[in-house]
């Protein structure tokens, strides 16, 4: 008998088959045991101590956050983090199985997306492990990161879901929808809690917090539904007498079944039609292309969206550096006849450069000419700046006009979409970085720019764009001419589509250029009844963005007239309308709610505009677009008469009427809406261009991830402030107040001037400020917040004063007190410019005082000044028995007798100056009552602005106690510095004999001016 075998001695056994869906639940059970066991012991063993945090406790806050319950705490903190441990190996394995499912010879996005859920994943290990308590910024960090990887992991995953998959896909939508939909409340809780410090805010947010676990692991379960409809399993062989063959994957027949275009719902049409395709007559599969052959049309994408956001920063930069010309003269200076530049369209008339100009060598060249703009931050002369600016802008309209216009079919939205994202990235960029563009030729390194990056990945975009694949070549007729036979005749005028579009370029950039403009729209002050400017701007960027989604979902479908029987109806105009009346007539949030409505329809209608611009100007490009522009510059110059009527001719005709301008805006709109008025019988009209499917996703997930920037921006400036306001003195009780007209944050060199007003400000440790001339929120100004440095970096309360539409140059109140209340007056001006003011009731010390801040009108118009002045003696007055701070732009020589300011306000308002013996002052003054002043100190400007700061410094009695001296005797008892306690002292660097700091020392008296306080204050 032969030998027995091992082998027929011991069969082999059958291999392991796990069910890929077993896999996912337990991920799920473990992920939601681990969260939720831990919430449950540390609400039965610290409940208390886990729902307190650095505001309030219990009662007030009853639902622990995350953090405090998987972090603070043992034994809950060290269960969670063993559960969590073991959940690692499902974690990983449902990523890779997802990828398997997923992947698809046409995309190399599941592989993406497989390094996307290992990243999230690892990010997701790093803010559990890490908790707050131990280092509280790599927490939140890794959060964020968290949330943000999320955005590709989750859209992707919907989209290569399987068609066929549809319980899988319900649940995923719906769970991504309200994961990302309940940031927002989250993201304003926390505000609540962390800036403004309101009891109970923190509990709401833990609400959200921990909403966002549930429907993140909610999302990940969907999973289990892919596996089992795939019948996905994981088949093992036996270590000893196995085969390789048995250890692999298994997926069944019936899921075998489901072609592989099918698990790719972002791939074109033309994919599902035919899986290879034909280079020069080769059959090539797509499997066979390489990983950047195949991400190609993303990278593509990519460059012209960045190549947009350029264009847009080019051509929003030219107003403002011209401007500075204009400010400097207080009139027309001639510089505005750069604005000229924007028509360099007409140009392409001439057919062979409009030839040149469509061809890739000539468009590749107008980009790199449109880069001289950028590069133009390193000219340290501003006319230097203005010219190259302006060179670059004339290179960058005949670049857009090629691309808007010269566009044919599908390419005509394809090139109205990447605008508006790329004039949307413009507004983010913004938000992100204090209200500057990081790109803008008058924003440097020194006032926080990042040119060198933007210009760099510009020379990146240009050089993908000059190496793309030669598409076949389509003839069109060159513009100016008559057209040929074979290309249709447009189906209406030019004239009312240039007409609109020269109206939409206005409005997008008047009013959504930055995020907090409507904000400025519809802010009244304290206490705050409407959204804050750096907080809520992001809720702007989600109108916009839903409105240019809603386009690009409407504009997707093949089906002609779809996208303009929706959007370009007239009852859209009239929402449209309504919604800019009630963001004219409103305020707080009932108008920033009308804002918020007329960004979502001038994004909504923007590919409409475009395409009927495009329609309608085939032929006659150059002109199309150059009569746009025009239009744009006569909107700027009109709007900019409605506040500079004074000083310009016939500037009195525009005098406040930005009503009139909001309706010019939406009557020129209008034309591109259709009003189905009677015509002649037309020609058959040619089918309507809609959005390529590819690119109505990457239109999507783009804009779903820029709002989602926005917001984490938002959280980011809310969550980390760098300074909690707080009196510099508050054991002196001590007061420092200061005065400063800053010529529109634009320095001498005509640069940003923010974060050099930001040093000299932190130097003087001043505890109130004033600012005038800082409303910014106007084209020629770039749509930006003045204030938003300073009060971020050094720790202010603001109140950023009357909005652009009241017409006024606007004035600042920057406090490290408490505000109480504050209220807006626009002073009488019935010749001059409208004077701003300011009147607020401040907690200094426990002691309620007003400050009050103006802009009064200029030596041209006394009698303005006149009435201006009674007006604030009336409210210095009324103040009393108040302690009382006036800082402001005044316009007299001291002790004019009346009718000039001095005498009336210092009489009438029964006010102290700050030193009736200074003669040397004319515009800036500081008056004050129910305070004991103790110093007096003028900086000079350096090249900041025209202007001095003027500093005051003051002691607040206690509450009840009162001044105990006020006559002249007590007031001037001057004093050297040394007589008094080192508080008062001013920095010894701003000496002049010392060199001073920055260009900045005191000057006039050549030191501050120190005075003694009378014996038996009580302070």
């Amino acid at each position: 008998m032969p030998p027995t075998t091992a082998a027929t001695a011991n069969p082999p056994l059958r291999p392991f088959t796990l069910h890929a869906s077993t896999l996912a639940r337990a991920h799920t059970y473990l992920a939601y045991t681990a969260f939720f066991g831990a919430l449950l012991i540390g609400c039965a063993l610290h409940y208390k101590k886990i729902v307190k945090n650095g505001v309030a406790g219990y009662p007030e806050e009853w639902i622990p956050s995350v953090s405090a319950t998987i972090g603070d705490w043992y034994p809950e903190r060290n269960i969670f983090q063993i559960l969590i441990a073991v959940n690692s190996g499902p974690r990983f394995a449902l990523v890779a199985l997802q990828c398997y499912l997923q992947r698809t010879p046409q995309s190399s996005i599941p592989g993406f997306l497989l390094l996307v859920g290992i990243l999230r994943t690892l990010s997701c290990g790093g803010w559990v492990y890490i908790t707050s308590s131990d280092d509280h910024d790599v927490h939140d960090v890794l959060m964020i990161s968290y949330i943000v990887l999320n955005l590709p992991w989750m859209f992707g995953s919907i989209a290569f879901t399987p068609a066929s998959h549809v319980a899988s896909r319900r649940r995923r939508r719906f769970a991504a929808f309200s994961f990302f939909a309940a940031i927002v409340p989250m993201v304003y809780f926390f505000i609540q809690h962390k800036v403004h410090r309101v009891p109970g805010a923190y509990t709401r947010y833990s609400f959200f917090e921990w909403a966002l676990i549930l429907l993140d692991v909610w999302y990940d379960s969907a999973a289990e539904l892919d596996f089992k409809a795939a019948d996905l399993k994981i088949t093992v062989g036996t270590l000893v007498g196995g085969t390789s063959e048995a250890d692999k994957i298994a997926v069944s027949e019936a899921a075998a079944e489901v072609p592989p275009a099918s698990l790719a719902s972002v791939a074109d049409k033309s994919a599902e039609k035919s899986i290879e395709q034909s280079v020069e007559g080769v059959s090539v599969a797509p499997s066979k292309q390489s990983m950047l052959a195949r991400a190609r049309p993303t990278i593509t994408f990519t460059s012209d969206i960045y190549l947009s956001y350029v264009f847009w920063s080019v051509y929003t930069a030219l107003v403002p550096t011209l401007f500075y010309f204009s400010v400097w003269e207080l009139g027309i200076s001639g510089q505005e006849l750069a604005l000229l530049a924007t028509l360099s369209p007409a140009l392409l008339g001439i057919a062979p450069l409009w030839d040149w100009a469509r061809a890739r060598e000539g468009r590749a060249v107008l980009h790199g000419l449109t880069l001289v703009g950028l590069a133009a931050y390193v000219n340290p002369s501003p006319l230097g700046r203005l010219f190259l600016v302006a060179f670059a802008s004339a290179a960058a309209m005949l670049g857009a006009t090629v691309d808007w216009l010269g566009a044919q079919g599908e390419e005509v939205l394809y090139q109205a979409f990447v605008a508006g994202l790329g004039f949307f990235l413009t507004s983010i960029a913004k938000h992100a970085n204090h209200s500057n563009n990081p790109v803008w030729p008058f924003v440097d390194g020194r006032s926080g720019g990042y040119n060198k990056t933007g210009i760099a990945l510009a020379l990146l975009a240009i050089l993908e764009f000059a190496s793309r694949p030669t598409p076949s070549p389509t003839p069109t007729p060159a513009p100016e001419k008559p057209a040929k036979t074979s290309t249709p005749a447009p189906s209406q005028h030019w004239l009312p589509a240039s007409l609109a579009l020269g109206s939409l370029l206005f409005s997008i950039h008047s009013l959504v250029g930055d995020g907090s403009t409507l904000i400025a729209w519809s802010w009244t002050g304290y206490p705050i009844r409407g959204p804050v400017p750096n907080v809520h701007g992001s809720l702007t960027h989600v109108a916009q963005a839903l409105g240019l989604g809603l386009a690009a979902l409407l504009s997707s479908a093949p089906s002609a007239g779809r996208l303009r029987a929706a959007l370009t109806h007239p009852l859209w105009l009239a929402a449209g309308a309504g919604s800019a009346y009630v963001m004219y007539a409103y305020r707080d949030w009932a108008g920033y709610a009308g804002g918020l409505g007329t960004a979502f329809f001038l994004m909504s209608v923007l590919p409409a505009v475009w395409a009927r611009a495009a329609e309608a100007g085939r032929g006659r490009e150059a002109r199309t677009v150059a009569l746009a522009c025009l239009v744009m510059a006569v909107f700027v110059v009109v709007s900019t008469f409605t506040v500079a009527y004074a000083f310009v001719p016939g500037g009195q005709v525009f005098r406040e009427r930005t009503d009139a301008v909001l309706v010019a805006q939406f009557a020129l709109l209008a034309l591109a809406f259709d009003w189905r008025l009677p015509r002649r019988t037309p020609t058959a009209p040619s089918p309507a261009p809609h959005l390529p499917r590819a690119a109505h996703y990457k239109t999507q997930y783009t804009l779903v991830l820029f709002t989602a920037l926005s917001l984490l921006a938002s959280l980011w400036r809310t969550s980390w402030p760098a300074v909690t306001p707080v009196p510099h003195r508050e054991a002196a009780r001590i007061v420092r107040a200061g005065i400063w007209t800053v010529h529109f944050g634009i320095d001498n060199e005509g640069r940003d001037s923010q974060r050099r007003m930001r040093d000299l400000i932190r130097d003087m440790e001043l505890d109130v400020v004033g600012l005038l001339e800082t409303d910014l929120h106007r084209i020629p100004f770039g749509n930006r917040d003045l204030t938003r440095v300073i009060a971020e970096e050094l720790g202010y309360f603001v109140d950023i004063g009357p909005g652009p539409n009241q017409h006024t140059w606007g004035a600042v109140l920057l406090s490290k007190f408490p505000i109480l209340n504050t209220t807006h007056h626009l002073l009488p001006s019935p010749d001059g410019e409208l004077a701003p003011a300011i009147e607020a009731v401040l907690d200094m010390f426990g002691v309620p005082v007003t400050v009050v801040v103006s802009h009064n009108g200029q030596e041209e118009t006394p009698l303005d000044r006149e009435l201006q002045s009674i007006e604030l003696a009336r409210i210095m007055a009324e103040a009393a028995p108040r302690p009382v701070i006036f800082l402001g732009y005044v316009v007299t020589k001291p002790h004019a007798p009346r009718p000039a300011p001095y005498d009336i306000m210092v009489t009438d308002g029964r006010v102290h100056d700050i030193d009736s013996d200074d003669y040397d002052r004319w515009c800036e003054y500081i008056f004050y009552r129910g305070l004991y002043r103790t110093a007096y100190a003028r900086i000079s400007r350096s090249t900041i602005t025209d202007t001095e700061l003027q500093v005051g410094q003051f002691v607040v009695p206690r509450d009840g106690a009162g001044v105990v001296d006020d006559s002249h005797e007590a007031r001037y008892m001057r004093a050297w510095k040394e007589e008094l306690p080192e508080d008062h002292w001013f920095p010894m660097e701003y000496y002049q004999e010392v060199g001073g700091v920055r260009g900045h020392f005191y000057h006039v008296f050549n030191t501050p001016l120190y005075y003694k306080i009378p014996e038996g204050a009580k302070v």
